[in-house]
């Protein structure tokens, strides 16, 4: 039987909105990782989602070219007053090339963007707007400024910055405040911690962890996404789970593995238990994002806020990301990491 426990909440910076101390990424849900061979399935689990505590639910305009925001809108219009609805301007993708993408951080892109996910997603308002990544030709504080009228306008109710560093967060926090930062961060990817973490604590900052399980790799669930992965499977694009890498990259799950049997837990469930004790060990909020598309996920997942790893246990963990083989993307032009 399916435990019921719903999980405990945090503050998305220091004037944010309460959330649980899980979200859901929702842009698997129809987009990237395949076909989404049951959409009943996955409207489930956002309503499974929402009994367990998890009320942060993400989202983007580019995850399908809009597609994804409309999946989710029913949802969060049946729930709108319990859901904190996050999504993310900023990149466009080719549709000729899915993998190629455009960059705009400028006003009159910002102001077209807004408008239109609140027109896929039904609603009046966005609760968590994000700059999904950062175009270094538009001064940061003009894109903050540019967001900040959407507040005042009331068709926003939060900012939040994506793959942003250090120095660009506290360029963005002068000119309006930031509830969450959203990186990538997990097991295998730490880079976020190389100054951003400790901004964020500083200026009281909630970090907003996307792909905390490895993209499902830190799950065991796959191990070569070139062989054993969907065509259009975005994870055959990146170097570490391909080649090599990806073999090199799957003995690195054992630590994970010996930890996971000491607690009668999941691979994924150490992982995620790993990204959440960030927040003490750090000194931050840490609200990770893990996308799924079945109940049964959701549930696990869940359960990862009830487990508490032991110093040693940390400490057996610590190695692994300075190990990992190829780069979280091809292009890491666009992350923190690319330019911090």
């Amino acid at each position: 039987m399916a435990n019921d426990t719903k999980i405990g909440t945090a503050r998305l910076g220091t004037e944010g909105p309460q959330v649980g101390v899980q979200g859901l990424g929702c842009m698997g849900m129809s987009w990237a990782y395949g076909p989404t061979e049951d959409p009943g399935e996955a409207r489930a689990t956002l309503e499974r989602a929402l009994e367990l505590g998890v009320t942060l639910y993400d989202t983007a305009d580019v995850y399908g070219d809009g597609e994804n925001e409309k999946f989710i809108a029913p949802f969060v219009r049946a729930h709108r007053e319990e859901v904190v609805l996050a999504t993310k301007f900023a990149l466009s993708s080719d549709p000729e090339d899915p993998y190629k993408r455009t960059i705009r951080n400028d006003r009159p892109y910002i102001r077209q963007a807004v408008e239109g996910s609140l027109q896929r997603l039904g609603v009046e308002q966005i609760d968590l707007y994000y700059m999904h990544r950062r175009d270094v030709a538009v001064p940061i504080e003009e894109t903050v400024g540019a967001m900040a009228e959407l507040v005042a306008e009331g068709k926003v109710k939060y900012l939040g910055l994506s793959e942003v560093t250090a120095s660009e967060l506290r360029a963005a926090r002068t000119v309006h405040p930031i509830a969450a930062v959203q990186s990538e961060w997990s097991l295998f990817s730490r880079d976020v911690e190389a100054g951003v973490v400790a901004a964020a604590a500083d200026l009281g900052v909630a970090l907003v962890p996307y792909s905390p399980l490895g993209r499902g790799f830190l799950t065991g669930s796959f191990v070569r996404a070139d062989k054993e992965l969907a065509d259009d499977d975005f994870r055959r694009q990146q170097p570490r789970f391909t080649g090599d890498n990806a073999a090199a990259n799957a003995a690195l799950l054992e630590p994970v593995r010996t930890v996971a049997d000491a607690h009668g837990a999941t691979l994924g469930q150490i992982a995620l238990a790993w990204v959440q004790q960030q927040a003490a060990v750090r000194g931050l909020t840490v609200v990770p994002i893990p996308g799924t598309r079945r109940r049964s996920r959701i549930e696990e997942n869940a359960g990862a806020t009830r487990i508490e790893l032991s110093a040693q246990e940390l400490a057996l963990l610590e190695p692994i990301a300075g190990k990992v083989a190829g780069d979280r993307y091809a292009d890491m032009r666009f992350t923190s990491a690319g330019r911090e």
